[in-house]
């Protein structure tokens, strides 16, 4: 009768290679089941590196030549007013002029009574933030050479200030939130008695520019979140 010993010894050996490396398997899945998602956060303040500043000049009058002379001299002055300061030529635009015949419009402003209006707006787009920001204060000066701003309408004066260079800053950002996650989730793992595995998945959320506050919009909030999921081990 043939001995199968030996090879009852090989296949036990077999079957419990089999189960081992089965159980082996369902751990490894349960490991790479079990993860946690968190938000990273990195917040920077910055100043603008850019400004838009619109000046608007207006006038009434019956003489359309007489408004257009004046317009003339007002534009030569405005422009000579940010030049003297150091405005680049370059950064300085000037709008056609608009003029209104009010005989030709239904409806006529009960405090106009004069028959035309002509307005122009003179526009700095410059990255010399701090030199408008000191300008705008000096407006004054203009109203002494006789030039009148008109500022009825708030918005289309409104000083815009941006930012620009986030490019520069936005890897050390991305860094920052990263970092920022690594650390909530290496607190849950700890708190869950669990370990830290690698990065399931992440998703850089997007960036944000907004002004610090209403009172000082040349400085700049820049905002980013970052979601990142992580394994975790046994």
């Amino acid at each position: 009768m043939k001995n199968f010993r030996v090879e009852s010894i090989i296949i036990a050996a077999g079957l419990l290679l089999a189960g081992l490396f089965i159980y082996m398997g369902f751990c490894t899945f349960a490991d790479r089941d079990r993860s946690v998602q968190v938000k990273g956060f990195s917040e920077r303040i910055v100043e603008a590196d850019k400004v838009t500043w619109p000046i608007r000049y207006k006038n009434i009058g019956d003489n359309i030549s007489s408004l257009y002379e004046e317009e003339n001299n007002a534009k030569t002055k405005i422009i000579a007013f940010l030049t003297r300061y150091g405005v680049p030529q370059k950064d300085i635009t000037v709008s056609a002029p608009n003029v209104t015949d009010y005989f030709t419009q239904d409806y006529k402003p009960e405090n106009i009574h004069s028959r035309f209006s002509i307005d122009i707006t003179i526009t700095v787009s410059t990255s010399k933030v701090k030199l408008v920001r000191e300008l705008s204060y000096r407006m004054n000066e203009l109203l002494k050479m006789g030039v009148t701003i008109n500022n009825n309408n708030a918005y289309d004066n409104t000083i815009a200030y941006s930012f620009n260079g986030l490019d520069k800053i936005k890897p050390a950002m991305i860094e920052a939130s990263t970092k920022n996650a690594r650390e909530a989730a290496e607190k849950f793992a700890k708190d869950s008695g669990s370990k830290l595995g690698k990065i399931k998945s992440a998703t850089q959320g997007y960036f944000s520019i907004d002004n610090r506050d209403q009172f000082t919009p040349w400085k700049k909030v820049v905002r980013v979140v970052t979601s990142v999921d992580y394994y975790l081990k046994n």
